[in-house]
Formats: structure tokens, C-alpha cells, sequence
């Protein structure tokens, strides 16, 4: 007896995707649905029973937890830092890797390699340098003759967020690369050729036709930048835990911290979903932008 085919597409896609669907839904949809509701509800991680608090949680951090804003605030900040710097850092360097210079695979594989560095290896190591008696910047401040520079780099309020983002910075910038380089791989070097033998100089080319040409892959490495730049929580916490005084404190640290130390899960779950509101309220107006500037409506 011969088997009759599947003719359904439909039934075919579904038992392809069915596994990493089932996947997707437990350990991603499922999560994010339950800290929605738990944002509602007073837990402290050991009660069998969630107890209704309507939207006590939120007023709470809006009017009574200052530390909520200081989070915010320096939430911003990274956000900001994070969509300027290791992606234009990661266009220049694709830029100059894309040429033919001796050795450049290797130099790929360098710059590209902090970013499989686990965060908290990351955190370790920048925390290390970092030392105020014994750590690698200090020392060469003072080898140099120039004592009048060190500083407290994770212990001074004033600058500890910016010492945690060059460390940041760092891991980041390999990613953005490697991305623009996928990208200039698409660029048309007949274009190229033909804006040159027009007379364009360097810097006009790569104004009217490498850039144009980067632009899905700069909306990539933007959302992609905010995403995770909205989301930091391991190499803070592995360099500072928030501190000192609350001035590395995250939003997404604070919410761990709200869950996992202080035991308040519902407060920790509405951080979160605020969290998730702005991720939402930036990326997705922002990706319509892109779509309707790129089919012209």
C-alpha cells in the first residue's frame, strides 16, 4: 500500500515548527505571561498562594521607590551610550577589515572574540583592572607619571556607570562588527567602481552608496544594540551589583534584585514589565519607521 504524501503545507510547516514552537512557548511565552500577572499580585517566593494587588505594585515604584528612577536614569544613559558607540565603533572597524590588508582574518577573529567571553568572565577581569591599588589601569597611570588620573574607577558614583560601559563597550563592539561585515559583503561593487570612475572620493562613496546600501544591517545592529543594552544585568552586577550608592543600579538589576533578594516578586515582575513596555514602545515604532521609509509610503 502506497502512502499518500502530505499535500497540507500548512499541516507540514506546523510539524516542523511544532518542537521549537512547544520550546518557545514554555520556557519564553509562558514566562513572560506569568510575570505580567504576578506584577498584580504580593509574593514573596515561598507562599503557596499569590495574594491580588492590583496596581499597588506600580504605584509603588513610580511614587515610592527613589531608587526605581536612579534605574531608570542610568537605564537611559546606557541605552543611549550603547546605540552610538560599539556600533559605530563595530562600522568602523568592519570598514577597515573589509579591506585587503595582511592578516585580517586574524584580526576578525580578535575583535570578534570578547563576545564570546561569558559577561561575568567579562565583569571578573575588567573588575580586576580596574582595582584601585593593585589593577592593570592604575598601575600604568603610575608607571606613566601620571598619579594625578587614578582614580576609583568602580567606587567613585561620578563615573563608575561609564567605567562599567567601556568594559561593555568592549564585549559589544566585535558583534556590531562582524554584522557590517555580513553587510558589506552585499555591497555592489559595480556601484562602487562606477561612483569612482565618476570622480567620488572616498568619503562619497561611502556617503551615497556603501551607506545606502548598509541600511537593513544597521537596523539590525540598532535594534539589536537597544535590545541588549535595555536588558544589561550580568556585567553590572558582576563589576559593581549596582553599586555604590545605587549609582550603577539597572532596571533589569533592580528587578532581579526586588525578586531574588529582597523576595518581593511582585514588585520585581512589575520592574520588568516596564522593562518590557519601553523595549516595545521604542523598537517596534522604530522598525515601522524603517519599513515604510524603505518601501516609500
Amino acid at each position: 500500500m502506497q502512502v499518500k504524501p502530505l499535500q497540507d503545507s500548512r499541516f507540514q510547516a506546523f510539524v516542523l515548527l511544532g518542537p521549537a514552537l512547544v520550546v518557545y512557548l514554555v520556557f519564553a511565552v509562558y514566562p513572560m505571561v506569568d510575570v505580567f500577572v504576578l506584577s498584580f499580585q504580593r509574593w514573596n517566593g515561598l507562599d503557596p498562594e499569590r495574594a491580588f494587588a492590583g496596581l499597588s505594585n506600580y504605584k509603588y515604584i513610580f511614587t515610592n521607590d527613589p531608587v526605581f528612577w536612579v534605574a531608570f536614569r542610568n537605564t537611559v544613559i546606557w541605552t543611549v551610550l550603547s546605540v552610538i558607540f560599539p556600533p559605530a565603533a563595530g562600522l568602523l572597524l568592519a570598514i577597515g577589515l573589509n579591506q585587503k590588508i595582511f592578516g585580517r582574518g586574524t584580526l576578525r577573529a580578535l575583535y570578534y572574540l570578547p563576545v564570546i567571553i561569558a559577561p561575568i568572565a567579562v565583569a571578573t577581569m575588567w573588575r580586576w583592572m580596574y582595582d584601585p591599588f593593585f589593577g592593570l589601569f592604575n598601575q600604568m597611570l603610575a608607571a606613566f607619571g601620571l598619579q594625578g588620573l587614578i582614580q576609583d574607577w568602580l567606587g567613585d558614583r561620578n563615573i563608575a556607570l561609564y567605567s562599567i560601559f567601556v568594559a561593555y563597550f568592549w564585549q559589544q563592539v566585535g558583534f556590531s562588527m562582524v554584522l557590517f561585515l555580513a553587510g558589506l559583503q552585499g555591497v555592489s561593487q559595480t556601484l562602487v567602481e562606477a561612483a569612482r570612475i565618476d570622480g567620488a572620493g572616498r568619503f562619497q562613496v561611502f556617503r551615497y552608496v556603501t551607506l545606502p546600501a548598509l541600511r537593513v544591517t544597521t537596523t539590525i545592529v540598532l535594534v539589536l544594540s537597544l535590545i541588549n543594552s535595555l536588558k544589561a544585568f550580568d556585567i553590572v552586577y558582576g563589576m559593581t551589583g549596582g553599586g555604590p550608592a545605587q549609582s550603577t543600579q539597572m532596571l533589569a538589576l533592580w528587578a532581579f534584585t526586588q525578586s531574588m533578594q529582597i523576595f518581593d516578586f511582585g514588585r520585581g515582575g512589575a520592574i520588568s514589565v516596564v522593562l518590557l513596555v519601553i523595549t516595545i514602545a521604542i523598537v517596534v515604532p522604530y522598525l515601522r519607521w524603517m519599513q515604510r521609509r524603505d518601501t516609500g509610503e
